[in-house]
Order: C-alpha cells, then sequence, then structure tokens
C-alpha cells in the first residue's frame, strides 16, 4: 500500500502483537478488505470492549466444548449423508464440503434453511473468503455475497424477534444473537446483528479451506489414515488438524497499526506504524519448531507440545489469557473432517495439486477432485 512497515517474527511475537496496548487492527486495513471480511456493522469495533463483549457471547454457545463438539457431530452426520449419495461420483472436495458444513451449522446454529439456501450460503461464505484480500472480480463477489447474506440474516433475525419470546429456556445459536443486550442493555441493531451471526458462519465454512489441505496431507502420507482410523480416543484427529493448520498456508500475514510509540527488539515503532505478524514463518521458524517443514501431528501429542507457538490465521490477546472462542470450532470440526476422510477409501485421479503461494487465501490448483466408491 505504498506505506513503511515493520513485520514481526520469531519467539514472543505473536503475543506482542495480539496485545491490544500494543496493536490495534481496524485502521491497518483498507476499507474495501475490511468491508468484505467483516462487514461495516462490525468492522469499526474491531477493537472496542462492545465488540469484545459480543466474542463473549459467542464463547457462551460453546459450553466450555460442549458446543463445539455437537457442531463436529452434525458435520460428522452431514458428511457421511452426502457421501452416501454421491457414490461412485468424481467430486471436488472444496466443494462438497463447504456444502456439508454450512449445512452443519444450519443444524447447530438453529437456521431454518432448505438444502438450496444452505448452498446458496455455502458458495457465498466462500466468495466472502475467497475475494477479501484482492481486487478484481473476486472481491466484488465478496462484497456482494456478504451483502445477500446479511441482508438474509437480518431478516431472520426480525421474524425470530417478532415470533419467539426472549425468555426462552433453551437458546440456539440464532436466537441468541437475536436476544443478545449489550453492556448498555439494548438490542443490536438488525444490521449488525446479523454482521455478528455472518461473523459466527462464515469462519465455520472457511474449515473448508482446512479441510482440503488435510485430504492433501492424507494423500501425501497416506501413513496417518491408519492411525487415524485407530484413533478411538480422537487425539490424533485433533493432533492431525493442528498440523494441517500449521504446515499449511491458509494466510501470509495480518496486520494492525501500533496503538501506542512502541519498542520490538531495540526496533521504535511510532504510534500508527504499520506492522505485519509473519504468519507463515511464525509456523514454520526453526526457533519455535524442530523440522518446521516436516508434516509431523506428533508435535502436538508430546507433553511439551508447542500450541502456545500457533497462529494459523488469528493469535490470543494476552490480556485475556485465552484464544478465540472460533477456535475451538475450527479444531472440532476439522479434527471431523479428517476422521471421515481417512475412514473413506477414496481414489484420487491425475490432476494438479500444486498449492501457489502468489494466491490468498491459497488451495490445491484443483480444489482437490477425489472418486468415491
Amino acid at each position: 500500500m505504498g506505506r513503511p512497515v515493520v513485520a514481526l517474527g520469531g519467539p514472543g511475537a505473536a503475543r506482542f502483537f495480539y496485545d491490544r496496548r500494543h496493536v490495534v487492527r481496524t485502521a491497518a486495513l483498507p476499507s474495501p478488505v475490511v468491508d468484505a471480511w467483516y462487514g461495516r456493522a462490525v468492522s469499526p469495533a474491531l477493537d472496542d470492549d462492545a465488540h469484545l463483549a459480543r466474542t463473549a457471547m459467542f464463547a457462551t454457545l460453546l459450553k466450555d466444548g460442549a458446543g463445539a463438539a455437537t457442531l463436529a457431530g452434525h458435520v460428522g452426520w452431514r458428511w457421511r449423508e452426502t457421501v452416501g449419495g454421491r457414490r461412485q461420483d468424481r467430486v471436488v472436495l472444496f466443494d462438497m464440503i463447504a456444502e456439508v458444513l454450512a449445512q452443519a451449522v444450519s443444524d447447530w446454529a438453529g437456521l431454518p434453511l432448505t438444502e438450496a439456501a444452505a448452498s446458496e450460503m455455502a458458495r457465498d461464505c466462500t466468495a466472502m473468503v475467497d475475494g477479501f484480500a484482492v481486487p478484481g472480480p473476486r472481491h466484488l463477489r465478496a462484497r456482494r455475497a456478504r451483502s445477500r447474506q446479511e441482508k438474509a440474516f437480518a431478516d431472520l433475525i426480525a421474524r425470530v424477534r417478532e415470533t419467539q419470546p426472549e425468555a426462552v429456556t433453551k437458546r440456539s445459536a440464532l436466537e441468541t444473537v437475536a436476544w443478545y443486550r449489550g453492556p448498555e442493555g439494548r438490542l443490536m441493531d438488525l444490521r449488525t446483528a446479523a454482521a455478528e451471526f455472518l461473523d459466527l458462519v462464515r469462519p465455520t465454512i472457511a474449515v473448508a479451506w482446512f479441510a482440503t489441505f488435510a485430504a492433501h496431507a492424507l494423500h501425501r502420507w497416506p501413513g496417518h489414515r491408519e492411525l487415524l482410523r485407530a484413533d478411538a480416543r480422537g487425539a490424533h484427529a485433533v493432533a492431525f488438524a493442528h498440523e494441517v493448520r500449521r504446515f499449511y498456508p491458509f494466510a501470509p500475514f495480518v496486520g494492525g497499526v501500533a496503538a501506542q510509540d512502541l519498542t520490538w527488539r531495540g526496533e521504535h515503532l511510532p504510534k500508527g506504524t504499520l506492522v505485519l505478524l509473519d504468519l507463515y514463518g511464525q509456523n514454520h521458524d526453526p526457533a519455535l519448531w524442530e523440522q518446521p517443514y516436516r508434516f509431523d501431528p506428533q508435535r502436538f501429542i508430546s507433553t511439551n507440545s508447542p500450541l502456545d507457538h500457533l497462529v494459523p490465521q488469528v493469535g490470543e490477546d494476552p490480556t485475556r489469557g485465552h484464544r478465540r472462542p472460533g477456535e475451538e470450532i475450527t479444531v472440532a470440526v476439522l479434527a471431523s473432517v479428517v476422521t471421515e476422510l481417512a475412514r473413506l477409501d477414496f481414489d484420487v485421479p491425475d490432476q494438479d495439486l500444486t498449492i501457489p503461494l502468489s494466491r490468498i487465501p491459497t488451495l490445491p490448483r484443483s480444489r482437490f477432485e477425489l472418486s468415491l466408491p
């Protein structure tokens, strides 16, 4: 963007970057990128306490892991149903798993969507992720997709408020967002509520990127299939999910601006300096990872698991002492998909499985085609 920038890497870089006292995010990105990714209703508040309070609202939906486990169960069921109906087909895994995830998150969140509407939601959410950081047609598709889904969710939330009482004993995610009251005691306006709800749905469907990388890993290192099939407690599936997120390139960096005059390893960072955290470098830094270019899920099973160093998409705010609630969803959903993939005896036809690092976000060029038995 024609601005000087300081890139951070190495031990301690992620904790320094994600400390809200050091770096704020909103002002770092061009407004078209922020609008496509977060939406106009949410993006101005990314660093304020009201938005963080709404993030805590989503954490309550996970119920100490039970919510994420329930969602993962829906994913497994929808996967088996979809695969059962596509026997002997040649399919594009990325597209199929995006639809599976859209159907599963609809089940879990209480979205009354038809199969056609869930498919449209899958296409729109993947378009948002695919086009948020690039100019041109992909970006325009991303913005149109966000507008379409925000309007659809605003209409749903309005209907919930009209037909469902606020005092209910068991709330779905949709009802929780519809009736959420902020610190000031007021309901969110429909546009903000829709954008916040989309911020739960879209990242779940975006797990399709990691699921496609997981299939790529199983194809390259098939020995993990038997380990996953024999994984009664799910420990290897979770470790495999973490290693996919570490090893494969989803995004190259994240950006922010210095919230005040700072010093990082002797480098002076005046207030307002553009700061980037090198995600791919962080996840492949030999100072943090033993043999970083070896795919090895076992590193996340050992007693000295380096999980605190893992920053595949977003990191942890050390002032709050916990990772983001969406990470539980990502890991649980990806572990479920990994387990299902390992149990499926699929064939991989000849195709271009190279992964271009010049594309953000990237995928195997073929989006991973497979032939179902």
